[in-house]
């Protein structure tokens, strides 16, 4: 079984102690396949995502300027993100997006950076991995906008089924992370249950969302749990374990191809 984190942030500082560690841990727990998206906007999340790409064939990068560092937004780092992509260390851009329950960048410089990334990433001809948090209708109306062919990820979806079903529409996959296991993840549970299996990845957002059993046990997430946020999707569907992992397998690969092995 090869089980696939389609976003954990392994440059952070909280992995500094044992990142390698992490990373062998993950794959004993048989998950083969993961994705990093790194900080364009700092040089140390560049240099060590790159350095973690480069050791492990199953790890793969995507570049982006989070909605929370939407004000940084330079021409510069618009630049880094294309070095980047035609040096082919980079499959994606991303995460980009808008967030609007935290705005940490004011909401119109997030909407610029925004669409600035995703023009890019059209020219690039590479997917975007998207971070909505109560944005859903402004993301799906600059997709939408700007034409944006190339399809992508909807990471740690927390929105409505209206948002969800547009987007698989605009050929976007939806990521589900340890949020779903949470007791009051309910209305969660019943989109993931609506969904088609071909759309669905899973994923860790390590260090954060640890899922439920470990939530209380472990302040810090890691690849290794995502076979906790598998299980629930695999009971919702009502498949077992493996078939719901080689349905995943299936999925990343089809917009990822470059990052998937089995192992």
């Amino acid at each position: 079984m090869n089980l696939i984190d389609s976003h954990a942030h392994l440059d952070m500082e909280e992995f500094d102690p044992d990142r390698d560690d992490v990373v062998r841990r993950a794959f004993d727990a048989g998950v083969g396949t993961i994705l990093c998206p790194l900080d364009v906007s700092s040089e140390r999340s560049i240099a060590i995502t790159l350095d973690l790409a480069a050791k492990y064939p199953t790890i793969c990068a995507a570049a982006g300027l989070h909605p929370h560092q939407a004000k940084t937004l330079h021409e510069r780092l618009l630049s880094k993100i294309q070095e980047l992509a035609a040096a082919k260390k980079i499959l994606a851009i991303g995460e980009i997006g808008l967030d609007f329950h935290y705005n940490f960048s004011t909401p119109d410089e997030q909407r610029m950076a925004f669409r600035r990334q995703l023009s890019l990433a059209q020219e690039l001809g590479l997917p975007a991995i998207i971070h909505s948090r109560d944005a859903g209708r402004e993301i799906r109306a600059a997709v939408e906008e700007e034409r944006f062919k190339q399809g992508g990820v909807l990471h740690s979806f927390t929105e409505d089924w209206d948002f969800a079903q547009g987007m698989l529409d605009q050929n976007f996959l939806i990521s589900f992370s340890g949020i779903i296991t949470f007791p009051s993840a309910h209305p969660l549970r019943e989109i993931a249950k609506k969904l088609p299996l071909d759309k669905i990845l899973v994923e860790t957002d390590a260090p954060y969302l640890t899922p439920v059993p470990f939530r209380n046990a472990k302040k810090r997430n890691e690849p290794a749990l995502v076979a906790e946020t598998a299980k629930l999707l695999a009971g919702l569907k009502n498949i077992p374990l493996e078939g719901f992992a080689e349905a995943v397998q299936k999925n990343f690969s089809s917009l990822f191809p470059s990052c998937f092995r089995v192992v």
